[in-house]
This record gives C-alpha cells, structure tokens and sequence, in this order.
C-alpha cells in the first residue's frame, strides 16, 4: 500500500465520522450533489483506457459529464444512474447538445439495482461505506472489467494503480487534491487445478491449488507427489504469469507459466528449462474444485457467481 492510499484512508475514515453525507448519491439518504471535476473525469478515463469499444456505466452520474466524456472523446457508449430527476435531466439534455445523445444515456434509478453487466468499465464517486457495499457485485462482474473511482478506495481491495491530481478548486473531500484509483476485475482462480505436461521423455501430472486475495494469489503445486510453494503473484485481469522451479526426477527444472483464465480452464504457454535446452509448449489447466476469492484482512469469502 503506498502513501497515497495510507493517507487517504486515514482521511476517508475521518470523513466519514464527521461529515457522512459530504457527497453525492443515491440510494443512500439526503446527501449533497458534487460533480467530478472535469480534469478528473479526464484522467479517470485515462487511466481506463477507455475507447471506441468500450461500455461505461456511471454510478451516481449527476450532471452526465463522465459518461458524455467518454463518449464525445473516446468515442465510447454507456449510461449513467441517479435518482435526482433534476440532474437526469440535466445530463440528457447535454447529451443532444454535445451530439452523443445516442451513446450516453441516462436513468432514474438506485445504484444498487442497476444491472452491471454490460460494463467494461464503471465509474463512481461514491463514499466509502457505499463502495464497501457495491464490492461484492463489482467482483462478481466479468474479469477484466475496468473499475474507477474518484476520491474514495474500495476498502481492502487494493488498487492496480493510484493517483493524485491538485484541482485548486476542489473545496470538499481534501480541499485542493483529488485521488483516483483504479481496479481490473480479476479471475477467480482460487481453487484446485491439474494440468499434464512432457518433461523429458515421460509425462507429468502438475496439480495447483490457488489461494486468492482479491487479484493476489499464492498456494501450492503438487509435482510428482512433492509438494512446493508458488510464488505469489498478481492476476490482471484473466491473465496470469508466475515462475517456478520445482523438483522433477533427480533435478530442479524451472517454468515459466503464461496463461488466461476461461471460466475452469485456463490456457496458454509454459516455458520449462534454460538455455539450449528450454521449451515452450502449450499449457492447459482443468480446475477440479472451485475455491472462494477472500476480501482482505478478515477473510470474508467472496460468493462465485456460476460461469
């Protein structure tokens, strides 16, 4: 965790005792409207990469401006949700001015209800305890989905990348700065899994079980009944990659592993050796029995929506 995220923890906890209705939504009581600086909308879609194919769906979007950025600069479609019927107005009215009517659209309706999966990215500005609630839904959505927020983590689930703007006219929050941070949704990977591969001149049985924290994984292959730890490493998105060097015969071989979770299957490439004698043959895994993804320090499993 770096210092962004600490500090901004620690200020998101103030935050929330003493001033809890300091933003903007719905579903969630009176609270006050405060539109996303046009700059962070800017760099939130950056960091995103959002473009002509993607889908945005915008959580709390009240005056429209990220939804109809994306749209208008990227090129992208999307919607976004509310409930103040002035802002959805407002939003949709600036959709037809800015000639994006047709790919941002916008909807009464509470955030919690909304059907995410049509998204490769969501947006939000929300306040912490509302992120804690959308991140079960928001990890049960297709990996690989992109996931934004302005100003507010989403608890334990650490970003995949961070970032500080000064904005001078930025009052509310930390006057003067805002913080995006940004997620890819990850596989569920946790679980047992067996692949065979040619080494040598016989076949070997490699059987993996994951471990799974959010996008962080570590556990335990089983070669030849010889069990070793796997390093840790992190997924992004459907994609893996560890290395390894695990006892085989009389000698410890190396591999580097490439895949993409699919579902119960993944499939890539597996690198085994060094120098002339290295090679690299596919690699496909068949999982076995489906683990559960835990959310941070107090282990809460994370439900496994059926593939």
């Amino acid at each position: 965790m770096n210092w962004v995220t600490r500090m901004h923890r620690m200020f998101a906890v103030a935050l929330a005792l003493l001033a809890p209705a300091a933003l903007a939504q719905e579903g969630a009581g009176d609270v006050v409207y405060v539109p996303t600086p046009q700059i962070v909308v800017d760099e939130m879609l950056r960091m995103a990469k959002v473009g002509p194919n993607d889908y945005v769906i915008d959580l709390g979007s009240g005056d429209g401006r990220i939804v109809i950025t994306a749209a208008k600069k990227h090129g992208a479609r999307g919607f976004g949700v509310d409930l103040d019927r002035y802002l959805l107005k407002l939003a949709n009215d600036s959709a037809r001015k800015e000639g994006v009517a047709d790919r941002a659209r916008f909807f009464e309706q509470n955030l919690f209800e909304t059907d995410l999966s049509a998204a490769t990215v969501v947006t939000s500005y929300l306040l912490p305890e509302m992120n804690l609630k959308l991140l079960p839904k928001l990890l049960n959505l297709r990996p690989g989905t992109r996931v934004v927020a302005h100003d507010y983590a989403m608890g334990e689930w650490s970003p995949d990348d961070e970032k500080m703007l000064i904005v001078p006219e930025k009052t509310v929050g930390d006057p003067g700065k805002s913080y995006i941070f940004f997620w890819i949704v990850p596989a569920r990977l946790a679980g047992s899994w067996e692949s065979r591969l040619p080494v040598g001149a016989r076949t070997v049985s490699y059987r993996f079980t994951f471990e799974q924290e959010f996008q962080v994984v570590h556990g335990t292959v089983r070669v030849d009944d010889r069990e070793s730890r796997l390093p840790q490493f992190k997924l992004d998105g459907e994609q893996l990659s560890f290395n390894l060097t695990v006892p085989i015969g009389g000698g410890m071989v190396s591999h580097r592993f490439r895949g993409w979770v699919k579902g119960d299957t993944i499939a890539g490439t597996v690198t085994i050796g060094e120098g002339s004698g290295q090679r690299v043959m596919p690699w496909r895994a068949k999982q076995t029995a489906r683990g559960e993804m835990q959310m941070g320090a107090v282990g809460t499993p994370v439900a496994v929506a059926a593939p």
